[in-house]
């Protein structure tokens, strides 16, 4: 599939013109109001060696999760194929780098090094375009060092079953390591509508 081939995600054909700026107030709000948002971010933490792991947050959005592992240390960059997402990141949360991109063809390689981790958080698989989920994935992968992982996180009764997901997966050339229900790492029942997937290139 050729760059200009690629569908455009849903994030940019689905959703209304404000709804990028209901986003970021969204979360601004939650995070006065106390909430916790950390969830994500503290799943892949303990993942990472503790200080200065390089981080790639795929759909980062307004930097929630860039934020929380800048501040734990680690060297994170974040890409959204959002400007506005990104302009909220760069303000909310300063310290990590920021590109806007589409994640189904960005390519840091040029100038940057490998990451030992990546996360896809938010739903970021459910926003992307249509069939697209394998390029996404595969472009992701290509980013993270050989011993490296992938943690995806999406409700899985919107635009993308599980077992779409795992076909996606495999065609990345990726394998499944663990599966959860939330990123608290509950496990995963047959009621769940949520699934955080942690892969690993495969052997």
């Amino acid at each position: 599939m050729t760059a200009a081939a690629v569908p455009q995600p849903r994030w940019i054909t689905e959703t209304g013109p404000d709804h990028s700026q209901w986003y970021i107030e969204r979360f601004r709000q939650m995070a006065a109001d106390g909430n916790d948002l950390g969830g994500e971010a503290r799943f892949i933490d303990a993942m990472l060696p503790r200080r200065g792991a390089r981080v790639l947050d795929a759909g980062c959005g307004p930097g929630r999760v860039s934020g929380y592992l800048h501040a734990a240390g680690h060297q994170v960059v974040g890409v959204d194929v959002d400007p506005e997402l990104i302009a909220a990141a760069e303000q909310d949360h300063p310290g990590p780098t920021y590109y806007v991109a589409d994640l189904a063809t960005f390519d840091l390689s040029g100038s940057e090094d490998r990451f030992d981790g990546a996360v896809l958080a938010g739903n970021v698989m459910v926003f992307l375009g249509p069939d697209t989920e394998a390029d996404v994935l595969r472009r992701v992968a290509a980013h993270v060092v050989p011993q490296g992982f992938i943690a995806v996180g999406f409700h899985t009764n919107r635009h993308l079953s599980l077992e779409q997901f795992d076909k996606a997966v495999v065609a990345a050339g990726l394998q499944l390591e663990y599966r959860f229900a939330t990123w608290h790492v509950h496990a995963l029942t047959d009621d769940s509508d949520f699934a955080v997937s942690v892969l690993r290139h495969a052997d």
